[in-house]
């Protein structure tokens, strides 16, 4: 490799891996957060079995709904040591992710908690009932805490920047993950119940609110979306697939940046209702801010990476046409530090 590669290498590289230790303090605060709502008087009673975990068992198969009904078996007249318990993990979990010492052992630790917390309380986010829906949750806060901290997990020996940029999963697996995710979520908003004329308009208004002008917000929103479900959920599925395909054949990064985090504002505010944190029930803040997070840890990744699939070659031969841009062509020579010959 030249001097000139390795330049070029260390420069693309250094803000994703800067982007990554953001995203490790900004999911610490988040479980910091998760503690502090575990520590509510509501988590202590009854209710948090009954309204919380027990529902989770509704319309799905019995390999998600009998260990939700023995958890919750368990947990009910153990309930303040459990949440005493969970209150405690998720708090150290958070400082743990803070302090970069402890990095990998929060991390650890995360990955077995938050598998848990999507199977017992989400239920897998409801992917296996038929009505699980990304406006709502889907496919689950829980999961997006494991996928964050695959990406999140520091460098280690014998790793090039460029690949500890994408923490376990790499760079191209942090992008395919990525896609995967939105390609997903196209899919969920494509099902049956998601295109039924009043599915949106009846997500928003059933939304957690807990304040007066967030209540005021959901019924200006959900009002005109009644009896559009249908239109709604194919616009939701375009812009999720939009984000998807963009990361996929690495074009437009800063307007994919852009998109996720308006998509990602808008199913907290009116879908989830801020994750319920206003109600004094809330046990997150949703996947609103996992989603922004990610998507500034994947930017510098998808800013300076080539396409993901057979497209790439597709792209190449397509950006060598007389009179075509080189959009693909140009990212991997920065990447490389190699030139490519203008057609």
């Amino acid at each position: 490799m030249t001097g000139q590669s390795k330049t070029v290498t260390r420069a693309t590289a250094s803000p994703a891996l800067g982007a990554q230790r953001k995203l490790q303090i900004g999911l610490g605060s988040i479980w910091l957060i998760d503690g502090a709502l575990q520590l509510q008087p509501f988590m202590f009673t009854r209710a948090f079995v009954t309204q919380i975990i027990a529902p989770n068992e509704i319309g799905q198969p019995g390999f998600v709904a009998g260990p939700v009904r023995l958890a919750a078996h368990l947990i009910e007249p153990r309930v303040v040591l459990f949440n005493l318990l969970a209150a405690t993990i998720q708090v150290l979990i958070g400082l743990g992710l803070i302090y970069r010492p402890t990095v990998k052992t929060a991390l650890l630790t995360s990955f077995g908690w938050a598998l848990g917390v999507w199977w017992i309380g989400e239920g897998l986010g409801g992917l296996f009932t038929g009505t699980a829906s990304p406006l709502t949750g889907a496919p689950g806060a829980a999961l997006l805490y494991v996928l964050a901290g695959l990406i999140a997990w520091p460098q280690t020996r014998g790793q090039t920047r460029r690949t500890a940029a994408g923490g376990l999963l790499g760079e191209r697996g942090a992008r395919t993950v990525w896609v995967l995710l939105w390609l997903g979520s196209a899919a969920l908003w494509l099902l049956p119940a998601n295109r039924a004329d009043m599915a949106v308009h009846d997500a928003i208004a059933n939304a957690p609110s807990g304040a007066r002008w967030l209540s005021s917000i959901h019924s200006t929103v959900a009002a005109p979306t009644a009896g559009h479900g249908t239109a709604i959920a194919i616009g939701a599925a375009s812009l999720s697939a939009s984000v998807g395909l963009a990361v996929l054949l690495a074009h437009s990064a800063r307007p994919v940046l852009a998109l996720s985090t308006a998509i990602a504002l808008v199913y907290l505010v009116i879908g989830q209702g801020l994750g319920g944190i206003l109600t004094g029930s809330g046990t997150d803040p949703g996947t609103g801010p996992l989603i922004i997070l990610l998507a500034i840890t994947i930017y510098p990744l998808h800013q300076a990476g080539r396409p993901l699939t057979w497209w790439r070659c597709h792209s190449t031969k397509w950006s060598q046409t007389p009179g075509r841009h080189t959009p693909v062509v140009g990212a991997a020579s920065r990447v490389t530090g190699s030139e490519q010959p203008t057609p």
